[in-house]
């Protein structure tokens, strides 16, 4: 073992330098705090990184809808070689010698090429919007557009906010519950090898051996279970942040005694504003949103101007070689486009009433995500009133458990008490207290339901 041990620390030595660092710094542990792992996970999590970048898709989207309202040129160059030119037929009428004789009897039709065998052309168009509702209005929207994507990506953090809040007290209540559990797992060990050695003595009997065992069995499959309760609450938290499973951490937010006062002062906080809730804030830009459709479609029905102007480059030979040697033709124009719509079939008719009832939708969905945040809100204090209570209660029963557990073993060393008393105290203690790290952990969460009610995770 220790040669395996001096070859690993031999080839770690060897390694470059920055290896080295980079193995010493992922067993160091990262010490957190319950704010330094919520902006950890805000940065790393993979929720909130897509949210961020949908907001940057979308701003992309609106400097896309931008460009409709800027001039819009385009270049064009053509080559065409006509391997069989279309000819037309002339009356041969026309063709007559130096004398004005016909060249061709009466009634006769002569093909005539009138397209050079080589031509090429180059034109620049420029068009540019002068009025056009559609885009007048999508131009309008992009604010809106934004905020929405804003608002969406704040509740992905708020979400995540929440959700690490709920781990990393997960997390810190299993531990100490282990903790707990690992005294009294030790002090039964103790009880049970002073027992083991009274029975050896002939100073106790064999039962009371066994039950000191079966107290020791009960306690170390609770400690395993504990053990991995912790690990999986870890991991849960690990991921919530986004961070790596293998690495470290330590928790600093411990005094978890001290957020059922927070919890408490809570419950009394009675302002409350919708608009404290991104979730309202979101549903509201929408309907903007749909009101925004809705006078798009209205506006599409009134005529569209634009202005456009073109300007090209002809030239045609019959010879390859002369293509850019003859003269060239040179054109150009500008003008107005106006684009009145007359009938389509009711379609503009059916997208307006369609936009309308999305609008009414719209609102609806405000109305009733007023009354869900009213019940969540309602049924948050209950529930956090109630855990409040149950945890005050067990915390009697944890203390008069322990007195009693305190008072059995005086009297157990005192020859006056029993070991069955001792062990029947424990397991009332050891009950106690996972009944008040349960209620500790149902304020801890209700706590953040109340939060996230009240829009607390900005």
């Amino acid at each position: 073992m220790r040669r395996i041990i001096q070859a690993t620390l031999a080839i770690i030595c060897l390694l470059p330098a920055g290896l080295r660092a980079q193995i010493e710094v992922s067993q160091e542990p990262k010490v957190l705090s319950l704010q330094d792992a919520m902006d950890y996970a805000v940065k790393h999590n993979t929720a909130a990184k897509n949210a961020r970048l949908d907001v940057g898709l979308q701003k992309a989207k609106n400097r896309e809808v931008t460009g409709l309202a800027l001039p819009q040129i385009n270049a064009q160059g053509q080559f065409n070689d006509f391997t069989n030119p279309q000819k037309t037929f002339l009356p041969g009428l026309f063709f007559t010698d130096s004398s004005g004789k016909p060249l061709y009897p009466p009634g006769t039709f002569v093909p005539v090429q009138f397209t050079p065998k080589y031509s090429t052309n180059a034109t620049a168009t420029v068009s540019q919007i002068i009025f056009d509702g559609s885009v007048m209005v999508a131009l309008q929207a992009r604010n809106q557009l934004i905020k929405l994507y804003k608002e969406s990506a704040r509740l992905s953090e708020e979400d995540i906010r929440y959700n690490v809040q709920k781990a990393y007290y997960s997390f810190v209540i299993a531990k100490r519950q282990y903790n707990i559990l690992t005294s009294s797992l030790e002090y039964a060990r103790n009880l049970g090898r002073d027992m083991d050695a009274l029975y050896k003595n002939g100073f106790a009997e064999k039962i009371e051996v066994d039950r000191t065992s079966v107290q020791i069995n009960n306690l170390a499959t609770d400690s395993m279970r504990i053990g991995s309760m912790i690990t999986l609450s870890e991991q849960l938290l690990k991921y919530q942040m986004g961070m790596d499973i293998s690495q470290p951490i330590v928790l600093t937010d411990t005094a978890v005694e001290e957020k059922v006062d927070d919890a408490s002062k809570l419950l009394l906080t009675s302002e409350f504003d919708y608009k404290d809730r991104t979730e309202f804030n979101l549903m509201e830009s929408q309907l903007k949103l749909n009101q925004y459709d809705l006078k798009r479609h209205r506006l599409s029905g009134l005529p569209s101007l634009g202005a456009f102007g073109t300007a090209a480059y002809t030239y045609s030979t019959n010879n390859f070689e002369d293509l850019f040697k003859q003269s060239y033709i040179f054109y150009s124009l500008i003008g107005l486009q106006l684009n009145v719509k007359i009938f389509d079939g009711l379609q503009r008719y059916n997208r307006v009433k369609q936009a309308k009832i999305n609008v009414e939708k719209a609102r609806n969905n405000i109305d009733n995500l007023k009354l869900s945040i009213d019940l969540q809100t309602a049924q948050a204090k209950t529930t956090l009133k109630n855990a409040i209570l149950q945890v005050q209660s067990q915390e009697r029963n944890m203390k008069l458990a322990t007195g009693v557990l305190d008072l059995a073993r005086r009297r157990y060393k005192e020859g006056v008490g029993s070991n069955s008393d001792v062990t029947q105290a424990q397991t009332e203690l050891l009950q106690s207290q996972n009944n008040y790290f349960n209620a500790m952990l149902e304020v801890m969460n209700a706590k953040s339901d109340l939060e996230k009610a009240y829009g607390q995770f900005k």
